[in-house]
């Protein structure tokens, strides 16, 4: 079994090498720099603490295109109702400190550890990580966050207070994304929900190609925001 070791260059193995569980290397550190190359090469870290940074470069990969986003009747009931709106970037740090906290199934404490938080709100101020927030009667209840280059969304956690909060912040962030041509979205982690919402597992080779297309388009940074006040799936 070969894992490689990371130093001070801002350099990964290929991810083809990767274990058969998807680890691909290990130490480095979480700079903007090396998160960035990561990501445009398929990799993203996951650890626990008191563990070494671990990098991992999985297959098959879940993946959601735009254009083939499915939104079950329940949910859109969910978004025409008017129960909740949704705002952008406006509390990342709540987001990503409320998706560390929230309890998974099947899962002791939590991957999101301090040093992540850190780093992420890092590629936040650089515009590089977004968060989609949830509202109800003007208290946070739903979240996600995630990173963006080119025209690919890194989904990496998600979180919710009510039902269907998270999953709401995620139906109105694709469409979002659809708007402006995004062509991926990583989901990393298959879940019955994710695959409902027309996400399907592909193997590295293809998503990688995938991927190196999306890093050829400009980047969107800075603060995102909705195009329109709210998003057009929550109307009638």
């Amino acid at each position: 079994m070969t894992i490689y070791r990371l130093f001070e260059k801002n350099i990964f193995p290929d991810p083809e090498e990767a274990e058969p569980d998807g680890l691909l290397a290990v130490g480095g550190d979480l700079s903007p720099e090396r998160l960035l190359t990561a990501y445009a090469n398929g990799i993203f870290p996951w650890y626990a603490e008191e563990s070494p940074i671990l990098w991992w470069s999985t297959s098959p990969r879940l993946v959601l295109l735009p254009e083939e986003f499915h939104m079950p009747r329940s949910l859109r009931r969910t978004l025409n109702n008017g129960k909740f709106s949704f705002t952008m970037d406006t509390r990342f740090e709540a987001v990503i400190r409320a998706c560390a906290c929230c309890p998974r199934p099947e899962q002791e404490g939590t991957w999101i550890v301090e040093d992540m938080v850190e780093a992420y709100i890092t590629l936040h101020e650089l515009g590089y990580a977004h968060s989609v927030e949830t509202w109800q009667d003007g208290e946070l209840v739903g979240g996600l966050y995630g990173v963006s280059q080119g025209s690919a969304f890194f989904g990496e956690s998600m979180f919710y207070a009510v039902p269907d909060a998270s999953k709401a912040a995620f139906a109105v962030l694709v469409e979002q994304l659809v708007r402006w041509q995004f062509s991926i979205v990583d989901c990393q982690q298959t879940t019955d929900h994710l695959l409902r919402f027309g996400a399907s597992e592909m193997q590295r080779f293809r998503f990688l190609g995938m991927i190196r297309d999306a890093m050829s388009v400009p980047t969107r940074e800075g603060l995102w925001r909705f195009d329109y006040q709210e998003p057009a799936c929550s109307r009638d």
